[in-house]
Order: structure tokens, then C-alpha cells, then sequence
């Protein structure tokens, strides 16, 4: 999803295919180093968008944690590396909210790093993206004045909008909501329908704070191409990440409410509060990236409507 939005911004900047290297999973494992090291030799690129990783929501971060804290390790650690190996000076690392402690202050500075014990839900995954940062930082700290090694990160919030995952039980929560106020519609059109609610999971009382994906491409893009000596002023080497976000929360309640007024469902919505609610606040703080001049531009309730018609054309 971030990959192809970023991809999308690169062309409306003017390059075009012969200047982008781009690779399905089927055509390039990142968690096989060989692979890695095959392609960075080959190709020489001269600037890494690393937004490639295994992501979920609570339900396959709490079955799959294993997977997330190896696959995203690997990827990181194969393509920042093998990236320094080739020459590459300028590459961009994309993190995640959950890098956060659970009860750290809100909204979240970027100084609130390592200061408090994780989500337990994601903590596999915030562990190695807290690892992409701290690779890039190291990287930077050893080989920047030798090498001119200028690796960067960003930390999205929570990001939806076109390619999102809508699988019915991997999906993080606005798919998912879409994916089921979606089909819960078209139950209420049928004649044999015997579904009379819509049921999320928690209690609805979360606050949650999300990004559309294309105002992250266009952050990544504005991050990335900042001066060198403008982005040395504004971070430190060992707390170089930039947080991104909307700077707007909702709770998980009425963004379900939300949901179902772009679908057009008007039936019952249920909440399981049986069911974990993950962190009970997730607020990015931006005015670093706010102050250096970047500010998003789509709305929720506009940006859920661009989602739910991606859904229809590409997911259903």
C-alpha cells in the first residue's frame, strides 16, 4: 500500500519507469540475503524507499509473532546493509506508531523511544522496527563522514487508503471495517439475510489517529529530499526518526460510525468488549515535521471514501 502510493508521487514528480526499480515479492525475497545482495549489486540504485514489511492488525500480531519479529528483521537488516555495501547514500526507513510505549505520554514525541515497555499485541513487530531505526542510525554514526551514508526514518501513524489489505482476519482495523460494513450491506439487500449487526472488536473507547497513505507518500518524499544540514539540525544521531500523522483521533466507536455512513450500512453495530482494545491512546506528536513544513491534506471522512471505492473496483 505505502509502496505503491510512494511509487505513484515519484511519477508525478516527473520520473518515469526507467528510473524506478521495482520488485513484486515473487520476483525479489528481501528476507533471503543473497537475493538482496544479488539485486543491490546488479542494480546500484541510488536511493532505497524501505517501506516493505509483514504487517496486521491485533489479531495476526497476536498469532503470528514469530513471523513479524523474523521477516521484518530480515528486511531490514538485509536491505539497509546490503544498500551500504553498494554505495547507496540516501535511503528511507518506514517505522510504526507501536514503536511507542503503551502508556507513553500523548501526544507521542519522538523522544518518548525506549522509555516504557510495549503493546504486548505488537510488541514482535515494534521490536524490529524499533531495530530499522537503530540500524539506520548506526550506519549513519559509523559511515556518514567516510561514506556520506544518509539513512533516514520516519514514523508513520496508523495509514489506510488504495492496496490495503482486506483479508478478513489479517487486515488492520479500517479495512477490516470495510470489509464488514461492505458485506453486511449487501446482506441487508438480500432476502435471506439473518445478520442484524455489524461486530467490532474492544469496547469502541480507543482513541486512534490515522493517515491517508498518499499524504504519507508525500511526507516520505518531503522527508527524504530535505537538506542534509536541515535534517542534522532537526534530529540527533541517536533520535534521528521523524514522526508523521494527521494530528486528528477518533475513538474506534466513531470511526465505525464513520465507516458505515461512507458504505451506506444503517443497521446495528455491536461491540466485543471480550476482545483486546491494544493501547488505549496512539496520538502522534508532528511539530517536528509540522515546523519544518509539512502538513497533510486528506480528511477522514474524505479519505475513507477514497478507500471504500478502491475496495469496490479492486478487492471485492
Amino acid at each position: 500500500m505505502v509502496g505503491s502510493a510512494i511509487v505513484r508521487h515519484l511519477f508525478a514528480q516527473g520520473l518515469n519507469s526507467g528510473n524506478l526499480l521495482l520488485r513484486t515479492h515473487a520476483e525479489l525475497d528481501l528476507t533471503c540475503q543473497a537475493a538482496v545482495r544479488t539485486f543491490f549489486e546488479s542494480e546500484k540504485p541510488a536511493q532505497v524507499y524501505l517501506a516493505a514489511a509483514k504487517v496486521g492488525g491485533i489479531h495476526a500480531n497476536n498469532c503470528y509473532p514469530a513471523e513479524f519479529i523474523y521477516q521484518n528483521l530480515m528486511i531490514e537488516a538485509n536491505i539497509i546493509h546490503e544498500s551500504w555495501r553498494a554505495g547507496v547514500q540516501k535511503l528511507l526507513f518506514l517505522g510504526s506508531s507501536c514503536i511507542y510505549p503503551r502508556l507513553a505520554s500523548q501526544p507521542m514525541p519522538e523522544s518518548a523511544l525506549l522509555t516504557g515497555p510495549l503493546e504486548p499485541t505488537n510488541e514482535p513487530y515494534a521490536i524490529a522496527k524499533i531495530a530499522g531505526i537503530k540500524l539506520c542510525e548506526s550506519y549513519n554514526r559509523q559511515y556518514g563522514e567516510s561514506h556520506g551514508t544518509d539513512f533516514r526514518s520516519v514514523m508513520p501513524t496508523n495509514l489506510y487508503g488504495p492496496g490495503d489489505n482486506y483479508h478478513f482476519e489479517n487486515s488492520h482495523v479500517i479495512p477490516a471495517m470495510i470489509r464488514r460494513f461492505h458485506e453486511a450491506l449487501s446482506d441487508q439487500h438480500s432476502a435471506f439475510s439473518t445478520q442484524r449487526s455489524v461486530q467490532i472488536w474492544g469496547s469502541g473507547t480507543p482513541l486512534r489517529e490515522f493517515l491517508y497513505v498518499d499524504d504519507m507518500a508525500a511526507a516520505s518524499l518531503f522527508v527524504m529530499n530535505l537538506d542534509k544540514a536541515v535534517f542534522a539540525a532537526n534530529t540527533t544521531p541517536m533520535q534521528s526518526h521523524i514522526n508523521v500523522g494527521s494530528g486528528r483521533e477518533v475513538t474506534i466507536k466513531e470511526l465505525a460510525e464513520t465507516i458505515s455512513k461512507v458504505v451506506g450500512y444503517k443497521g446495528e453495530i455491536e461491540f466485543d468488549s471480550a476482545k483486546p482494545d491494544g493501547s488505549p491512546r496512539k496520538l502522534m506528536e508532528c511539530s517536528r515535521l509540522n515546523n519544518l513544513g509539512w502538513r497533510p491534506n486528506v480528511g477522514l471522512e474524505e479519505g475513507l471514501a477514497l478507500a471504500y471505492n478502491d475496495f469496490l473496483i479492486n478487492h471485492q
